[in-house]
């Protein structure tokens, strides 16, 4: 199944209004304000009919017409292009930027606690977690310490036995803390990479269930607390993930019935909002119907293009170029430390240092070694740091930097003075490289100037 195909079964409706306000915007003759306010009004009815909360929608469509009608087009990027990539980025950014890192390897076996309030789907997302879990080649056990529905160990034997999954359970044990402990000393003993411990469904107002999941907390002391939420409840999401992080620390969310609601904009948003990271979501009743999730295929989705990751990195791309006047005034070697540091860093923002060199197409520094990319990447982010720790009159002239301001910058920067003296070093080597005539033709020409 494609990464998040079964959630829009949910948004139909919501997307496809989206997705025709988009094509219609893509169409037109031209970009002007009148279209850009058109598809930010089309944005804005969309996420109110995804419940998302009206003082985040309001945020978000200014920010979108405000970067649409103000930021300078980098070269050779169309205003259409422009605009698609403010929109899907602040949508993006809307419920996460990117995708959630699933679990740490190494540790073994780690202990998942599953928390929720009565009827999320919660012992059901546990067997479908399992499920997903031992797909992706793992080993799995799954304790019950649910003592409130008697139906839950019986309903996990009936999902996972026949997928080769044992699940532990007391059935006549109302001691959710001893069958917790138990379950788990029975897995560490088979070999287990994952075990997934069920607890009883609460309320966030119930002070006796948050005590007894505090306890559990406690006694267990899971690597990881996944909260799991109903889709359907929309802005009140955010309200239940604050709720139970103040109990226990919630390390990340799942989201269920997500193919039920028009109100899971709502939900993402909302949890986007206490900062939790949605690791899966629920798409359906199957055991199947389980994936991690992943925010900017998610809004591709809605906006119907598949493609526009690629479109987005390709004006990124652009946006890394110069303009005329400050290429010649690289080119004459006049530029800044300051000016070094910055283009660096734009490079870094765009991903790994050799992707990025490879599309740039300069001879030689996309077939450099791995760990010396690393090494360059881990360099930039200390000489970011250290051109932030210097005073206006050091970044433009970086030759009044003696020994004492050597070790001030160091000291601010939270760097070696070795790390400060090696940029002054590749500043100096950089600009005197710029006085290589057949250096400064070749950047000429790939940059289109004369």
């Amino acid at each position: 199944m494609p990464v998040l195909g079964g959630v829009m079964s949910g948004f139909a409706s919501i997307g496809k209004a989206l997705k025709e306000a988009f094509a219609k915007f893509l169409s037109s003759p031209t970009a002007d304000r009148k279209a850009v306010e058109e598809l930010v009004r089309a944005v804005q009815r969309s996420l109110l009919m995804a419940d998302v909360k009206v003082e985040l929608v309001s945020r978000l469509s200014d920010r979108i017409k405000e970067r649409a009608l103000t930021e300078k087009l980098p070269p050779g990027v169309s205003r259409k292009d422009h605009v698609a990539k403010i929109v899907y980025e602040e949508l993006t950014s809307l419920l996460g930027k990117k995708p959630a890192t699933l679990f740490p390897d190494g540790k073994k076996p780690y202990v998942l606690m599953l928390l929720g309030i009565q009827g999320t789907g919660k012992t059901t997302t546990a067997a479908k977690l399992a499920n997903y879990l031992k797909t992706n080649g793992h080993k799995v056990g799954v304790v019950c310490a649910d003592t409130y529905r008697p139906a839950a160990y019986a309903q996990l034997r009936q999902l996972l036995q026949p997928r080769g999954i044992e699940v532990y359970g007391e059935p006549d044990s109302t001691d959710p803390v001893k069958i917790a402990r138990q379950g788990l000393q029975h897995f560490k003993n088979t070999d287990v990479d994952f075990i997934i411990v069920d607890t009883a469904g609460r309320h966030k107002s119930q002070d006796e269930l948050m005590e007894e999941m505090k306890s559990l907390e406690k006694t267990i002391q899971p690597d990881e607390n996944i909260l799991v939420i109903d889709g359907t409840i929309g802005q009140q999401a955010g309200v239940h993930a604050a709720a139970f992080h103040k109990a226990a620390p919630v390390g990340s969310i799942i989201v269920t019935k997500l193919d039920t609601s028009a109100k899971g904009g709502g939900a993402l948003s909302a949890v986007a909002e206490t900062g939790a990271s949605v690791k899966f979501i629920g798409v359906g009743e199957a055991l199947e119907d389980f994936e991690p999730f992943n925010p900017s295929g998610y809004v591709a989705s809605l906006l119907g293009m598949p493609d526009i990751e690629s479109l987005v990195e390709r004006v990124r791309m652009a946006e890394l170029e110069m303009d005329e006047e400050k290429m010649q005034t690289i080119l004459t070697g006049r530029f800044t430390l300051e000016d070094m540091v910055n283009q660096l860093t734009g490079l870094t923002k765009l991903g790994p240092l050799k992707k990025i060199l490879a599309k740039l197409s300069l001879p030689g520094l996309d077939t450099l070694p791995e760990n010396e990319l690393e090494k360059a990447e881990e360099r930039i982010k200390k000489w970011t740091a250290i051109v932030k720790s210097m005073t206006a009159r050091e970044k433009q002239d970086p030759a009044v930097v003696d020994s004492s301001r050597v070790r001030r910058i160091a000291r601010g920067a939270g760097v070696s003075e070795r790390d400060v003296r090696e940029l002054l070093k590749s500043y100096q080597a950089s600009r005197k490289m710029m006085k290589d005539r057949k250096l400064r033709q070749m950047l000429r020409q790939s940059r289109g100037l004369p």
